[in-house]
């Protein structure tokens, strides 16, 4: 009771264990009743278990264009992942390359976070902090996969809230 995990597709705390079925509180505050006949084919994730002790990895990819020095990528996802509330310092984040695609270069970035039940609003912090620092550096986020034609127009990186 109390830990946060995922059965199938539904994510949420545990509120309470009969014998019959596990009742959860999703993140949007829906209370999810599962027979423990489901639980029981079916994947279970527990993502507490081992939070408190070693943390949790949490991650998100972003791509950037192959013009970007992947050690300035490296150093600005490392910095919004540290400005982020909730995730620990040490172990520090860390950035893998995962995929050279044929316009841009996908990053994942990994952290670690002793708060499992806060995963969405860390997420939502996380994504806000790395969006702030790629604009402040003057780079754009070529996510999902996005198409820029150089022949004059404007940069796609929109403006600060000083402008």
């Amino acid at each position: 009771v109390g830990d946060r995990i995922k059965i199938g597709d539904v994510s949420g705390d545990v509120l309470e264990k009969t014998m019959l079925v596990i009742k959860l509180r999703t993140i949007k505050n829906e209370e999810i009743t599962i027979p423990n006949s489901t639980i029981l084919s079916s994947n279970t994730m527990n993502y507490s278990a081992f939070s408190e002790k070693a943390g949790l990895v949490l991650h998100t990819t972003v791509t950037i264009g192959y013009d970007v020095p992947w050690r300035t990528v490296h150093k600005l996802l490392i910095d919004a992942a540290l400005a982020t509330k909730g995730i620990m310092e040490s172990p520090a984040p860390f950035v893998w390359q995962t995929a050279l695609n044929d316009f841009h270069i996908s990053y994942q970035l990994n952290i670690y976070t002793q708060e499992a039940s806060k995963q969405g609003s860390i997420y939502a912090d996380l994504h806000a902090n790395i969006q702030d620092a790629f604009r402040d550096a003057g780079i754009e986020i070529l996510s999902p996969g996005y198409m820029a034609l150089r022949n004059g127009n404007d940069s796609t990186i929109p403006p600060t809230n000083k402008d």
